[in-house]
Protein backbone atom coordinates (compact mmCIF):
# COMPACT_ATOMS: atom_id res chain seq x y z
CA UNK A 1 0.00 0.00 0.00
CA UNK A 2 1.36 3.39 -1.04
CA UNK A 3 2.41 5.67 1.84
CA UNK A 4 2.06 2.94 4.47
CA UNK A 5 5.05 4.29 6.37
CA UNK A 6 3.77 7.87 6.30
CA UNK A 7 0.34 6.85 7.54
CA UNK A 8 1.93 4.75 10.29
CA UNK A 9 4.16 7.63 11.40
CA UNK A 10 1.25 10.08 11.40
CA UNK A 11 -0.92 7.74 13.47
CA UNK A 12 1.92 7.12 15.94
CA UNK A 13 2.34 10.86 16.54
CA UNK A 14 -1.39 11.32 17.14
CA UNK A 15 -1.51 8.34 19.50
CA UNK A 16 1.59 9.53 21.35
CA UNK A 17 0.12 13.00 21.66
CA UNK A 18 -3.18 11.74 23.05
CA UNK A 19 -1.32 9.59 25.56
CA UNK A 20 0.79 12.61 26.52
CA UNK A 21 -2.35 14.69 27.10
CA UNK A 22 -3.78 12.09 29.47
CA UNK A 23 -0.46 11.79 31.27
CA UNK A 24 0.16 15.54 31.38
CA UNK A 25 -3.14 16.26 33.11
CA UNK A 26 -1.88 14.34 36.12
CA UNK A 27 1.27 16.45 36.43
CA UNK A 28 1.81 19.62 38.43
CA UNK A 29 3.60 22.61 36.89
CA UNK A 30 6.93 21.70 38.44
CA UNK A 31 6.62 18.17 37.08
CA UNK A 32 5.94 19.50 33.59
CA UNK A 33 8.90 21.88 33.86
CA UNK A 34 11.22 19.01 34.80
CA UNK A 35 9.81 16.91 31.97
CA UNK A 36 10.49 19.75 29.52
CA UNK A 37 14.09 20.00 30.76
CA UNK A 38 14.52 16.22 30.40
CA UNK A 39 13.10 16.33 26.88
CA UNK A 40 15.45 19.18 26.02
CA UNK A 41 18.51 17.38 27.36
CA UNK A 42 17.52 14.25 25.43
CA UNK A 43 17.07 16.25 22.22
CA UNK A 44 20.44 17.95 22.72
CA UNK A 45 22.09 14.57 23.19
CA UNK A 46 20.43 13.03 20.12
CA UNK A 47 21.42 15.96 17.91
CA UNK A 48 25.00 16.44 19.05
CA UNK A 49 25.87 12.74 19.30
CA UNK A 50 24.60 12.05 15.78
CA UNK A 51 26.35 15.13 14.39
CA UNK A 52 29.65 14.28 16.09
CA UNK A 53 29.43 10.71 14.80
CA UNK A 54 29.39 12.09 11.24
CA UNK A 55 32.14 14.61 11.96
CA UNK A 56 34.52 12.15 13.62
CA UNK A 57 33.80 8.79 12.04
CA UNK A 58 32.71 9.37 8.46
CA UNK A 59 34.90 9.36 5.34
CA UNK A 60 32.68 12.01 3.78
CA UNK A 61 34.24 14.63 6.06
CA UNK A 62 38.03 14.25 6.11
CA UNK A 63 38.28 17.74 7.62
CA UNK A 64 35.51 17.18 10.18
CA UNK A 65 32.69 18.98 8.35
CA UNK A 66 32.86 22.07 10.56
CA UNK A 67 33.09 24.45 7.58
CA UNK A 68 30.07 22.77 5.98
CA UNK A 69 28.02 23.35 9.13
CA UNK A 70 29.12 26.99 9.48
CA UNK A 71 28.57 27.90 5.82
CA UNK A 72 25.22 26.11 5.52
CA UNK A 73 23.87 27.55 8.78
CA UNK A 74 25.03 31.08 7.95
CA UNK A 75 23.70 31.15 4.39
CA UNK A 76 20.65 29.05 5.21
CA UNK A 77 19.83 31.27 8.17
CA UNK A 78 20.08 34.37 5.99
CA UNK A 79 17.72 32.84 3.41
CA UNK A 80 15.36 31.69 6.13
CA UNK A 81 15.26 35.13 7.72
CA UNK A 82 14.53 36.77 4.37
CA UNK A 83 11.68 34.28 3.80
CA UNK A 84 10.72 34.38 7.49
CA UNK A 85 9.93 30.66 7.56
CA UNK A 86 9.45 30.69 11.33
CA UNK A 87 6.60 33.15 10.91
CA UNK A 88 4.90 30.81 8.40
CA UNK A 89 5.06 27.96 10.93
CA UNK A 90 3.67 30.20 13.66
CA UNK A 91 0.86 31.56 11.48
CA UNK A 92 -0.14 28.02 10.54
CA UNK A 93 -0.02 27.11 14.23
CA UNK A 94 -2.22 30.10 15.09
CA UNK A 95 -4.70 29.03 12.40
CA UNK A 96 -4.76 25.48 13.78
CA UNK A 97 -5.24 26.85 17.29
CA UNK A 98 -8.34 28.78 16.24
CA UNK A 99 -9.80 26.04 14.06
CA UNK A 100 -9.39 23.38 16.75
CA UNK A 101 -11.00 25.45 19.49
CA UNK A 102 -7.77 26.06 21.40
CA UNK A 103 -7.68 29.84 21.08
CA UNK A 104 -7.02 30.26 24.82
CA UNK A 105 -4.09 27.84 24.87
CA UNK A 106 -1.07 30.16 25.07
CA UNK A 107 1.41 27.31 24.59
CA UNK A 108 -0.26 25.73 21.56
CA UNK A 109 1.87 27.34 18.85
CA UNK A 110 5.16 26.75 20.67
CA UNK A 111 4.29 23.10 21.17
CA UNK A 112 3.28 22.70 17.53
CA UNK A 113 6.41 24.34 16.12
CA UNK A 114 8.83 22.60 18.50
CA UNK A 115 7.38 19.13 17.96
CA UNK A 116 7.09 19.64 14.18
CA UNK A 117 10.75 20.59 13.83
CA UNK A 118 11.85 17.69 16.03
CA UNK A 119 10.02 14.98 14.08
CA UNK A 120 10.53 16.41 10.57
CA UNK A 121 14.19 17.47 10.43
CA UNK A 122 15.91 14.10 10.87
CA UNK A 123 17.25 12.08 7.96
CA UNK A 124 15.09 9.08 8.89
CA UNK A 125 12.03 10.90 7.54
CA UNK A 126 13.65 11.38 4.13
CA UNK A 127 15.36 7.99 3.86
CA UNK A 128 12.28 6.15 5.08
CA UNK A 129 9.94 7.99 2.73
CA UNK A 130 12.26 7.28 -0.22
CA UNK A 131 12.35 3.57 0.64
CA UNK A 132 8.59 3.50 0.97
CA UNK A 133 8.07 5.23 -2.36
CA UNK A 134 10.63 3.23 -4.36
CA UNK A 135 10.45 -0.27 -2.89
CA UNK A 136 7.37 -0.20 -0.67
CA UNK A 137 9.70 -0.74 2.30
CA UNK A 138 8.25 1.07 5.32
CA UNK A 139 10.61 -0.45 7.90
CA UNK A 140 12.59 2.76 8.49
CA UNK A 141 9.45 4.84 8.94
CA UNK A 142 8.11 2.08 11.18
CA UNK A 143 11.13 2.45 13.46
CA UNK A 144 10.78 6.24 13.32
CA UNK A 145 7.12 5.87 14.30
CA UNK A 146 8.08 4.21 17.58
CA UNK A 147 10.61 6.95 18.34
CA UNK A 148 8.20 9.74 17.42
CA UNK A 149 5.43 8.22 19.52
CA UNK A 150 7.63 8.42 22.60
CA UNK A 151 9.04 11.86 21.77
CA UNK A 152 5.63 13.43 21.07
CA UNK A 153 4.09 11.77 24.13
CA UNK A 154 6.72 13.36 26.39
CA UNK A 155 6.55 16.71 24.58
CA UNK A 156 2.75 16.83 24.78
CA UNK A 157 2.83 16.10 28.51
CA UNK A 158 5.17 19.06 29.01
CA UNK A 159 4.37 21.51 26.18
CA UNK A 160 0.68 20.84 25.57
CA UNK A 161 -1.69 19.57 22.92
CA UNK A 162 -0.17 21.66 20.11
CA UNK A 163 2.46 18.91 19.78
CA UNK A 164 -0.18 16.47 18.50
CA UNK A 165 -0.68 18.55 15.39
CA UNK A 166 2.93 17.97 14.32
CA UNK A 167 1.33 14.95 12.64
CA UNK A 168 0.18 17.31 9.87
CA UNK A 169 3.60 18.52 8.62
CA UNK A 170 4.97 14.97 9.03
CA UNK A 171 2.17 13.61 6.83
CA UNK A 172 2.70 16.31 4.20
CA UNK A 173 6.54 16.09 4.26
CA UNK A 174 6.92 12.32 4.20
CA UNK A 175 3.96 11.85 1.88
CA UNK A 176 5.37 14.29 -0.66
CA UNK A 177 8.78 12.60 -0.60
CA UNK A 178 7.15 9.17 -1.00
CA UNK A 179 5.13 10.31 -4.01
CA UNK A 180 8.17 11.99 -5.60
CA UNK A 181 10.64 9.26 -4.62
CA UNK A 182 11.44 8.30 -8.21
CA UNK A 183 12.42 11.87 -9.02
CA UNK A 184 14.32 12.58 -5.80
CA UNK A 185 16.32 9.34 -5.52
CA UNK A 186 19.00 10.31 -8.10
CA UNK A 187 19.52 13.61 -6.27
CA UNK A 188 19.60 12.24 -2.73
CA UNK A 189 22.74 10.16 -3.10
CA UNK A 190 24.55 8.58 -0.15
CA UNK A 191 26.86 11.58 -0.08
CA UNK A 192 23.94 14.02 -0.13
CA UNK A 193 22.22 12.14 2.70
CA UNK A 194 25.42 12.26 4.76
CA UNK A 195 25.70 16.02 4.32
CA UNK A 196 22.00 16.45 5.05
CA UNK A 197 22.24 14.30 8.18
CA UNK A 198 25.14 16.28 9.63
CA UNK A 199 23.45 19.66 9.23
CA UNK A 200 20.02 18.27 10.15
CA UNK A 201 21.31 16.88 13.43
CA UNK A 202 22.85 20.24 14.30
CA UNK A 203 19.37 21.74 13.85
CA UNK A 204 17.92 19.08 16.18
CA UNK A 205 20.55 20.19 18.71
CA UNK A 206 19.22 23.75 18.31
CA UNK A 207 15.69 22.53 19.08
CA UNK A 208 17.07 21.10 22.34
CA UNK A 209 18.59 24.48 23.21
CA UNK A 210 15.17 26.12 22.81
CA UNK A 211 13.51 23.49 25.00
CA UNK A 212 15.93 24.12 27.87
CA UNK A 213 16.61 27.86 27.65
CA UNK A 214 13.48 29.15 25.95
CA UNK A 215 13.24 30.31 22.36
CA UNK A 216 16.79 31.46 21.70
CA UNK A 217 17.12 30.22 18.12
CA UNK A 218 14.62 30.56 15.26
CA UNK A 219 15.24 27.00 14.09
CA UNK A 220 12.65 27.07 11.29
CA UNK A 221 14.57 29.95 9.70
CA UNK A 222 17.63 27.68 9.57
CA UNK A 223 15.84 24.98 7.55
CA UNK A 224 17.28 26.15 4.18
CA UNK A 225 20.65 25.00 5.56
CA UNK A 226 19.53 21.41 4.97
CA UNK A 227 18.89 22.09 1.28
CA UNK A 228 22.24 23.89 0.98
CA UNK A 229 23.94 20.85 2.52
CA UNK A 230 22.49 18.63 -0.21
CA UNK A 231 23.69 21.06 -2.88
CA UNK A 232 27.14 21.23 -1.27
CA UNK A 233 27.51 17.45 -1.61
CA UNK A 234 27.81 17.91 -5.40
CA UNK A 235 30.64 20.46 -5.18
CA UNK A 236 34.21 19.29 -5.88
CA UNK A 237 35.25 20.33 -2.36
CA UNK A 238 36.14 18.52 0.83
CA UNK A 239 34.61 19.75 4.05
Amino acid sequence: MLMTGTLMNTAAIVFGGLAGMLFGKRLQDRHQETLTMACGVGTLFIGISAAMNYMLHNDLFPNGGAMLVIICLALGGLIGELLNIESLFERFGEWLKRKTGNARDSGFVNGFVTASLTVCIGAMAIVGALQDGIAGDWSTLGAKSVLDLIIVMVMTASLGKGCIFSAIPVFLWEGLITLLAGVLRPILTDSAMGYLSLVGNVLIFCVGINLIWGKKIRVANLLPAVLLAVLASFLPLQF
